[in-house]
């Protein structure tokens, strides 16, 4: 059940993170997704629930012991798997990372692009939606 506080987070405080990249800020919400649907265990669902609904930001939850333990408990295996890589496998893993940054990137700037010529396209009427015109109380 929602919280009656939350807010669903807005791509700001991730492109804060990610040095106002979209593409970084894209798959870092989409991790956050993944742990949020129990993918990390039940302490990073939490973490990420709690940051994805805007109850807490993500360097504040970073500073939250339980979850900054559980994050290194979980990375432990991946960083014991990456160095039993060999040059080429890490090689590989890094480009297939690479390509999936610049898909990330041109979508990020296809939807851009998109809304963009969307707002240049909406004919102006010289008036705002809310001027008031148009509607009577009487």
């Amino acid at each position: 059940m929602p919280h009656p506080m939350d807010k669903p987070v807005d791509d700001s405080e991730f492109l804060e993170m990610t040095g106002q990249d979209p593409a970084q800020a894209r798959i870092l919400r989409q991790s956050l997704e993944h742990l949020a649907s129990g993918l990390g265990g039940s302490t990073l669902k939490e973490m990420a629930q709690e940051v994805l609904s805007g109850r807490m930001g993500l360097r504040e939850a970073a500073d939250v012991s339980a979850y900054a333990d559980q994050a290194v408990e979980q990375s432990a295996p991946v960083a014991e798997k990456w160095a039993a890589l060999s040059d080429a496998e890490r090689e590989e893993l890094a480009a297939d990372g690479e390509r999936r940054l610049a898909d990330e990137q041109r979508q990020a700037d296809s939807s851009s692009a998109m809304r963009t010529t969307q707002q240049a396209e909406r004919p102006s009427t010289g008036t705002s939606r809310h001027d008031g015109s148009g509607w009577s109380l009487y």
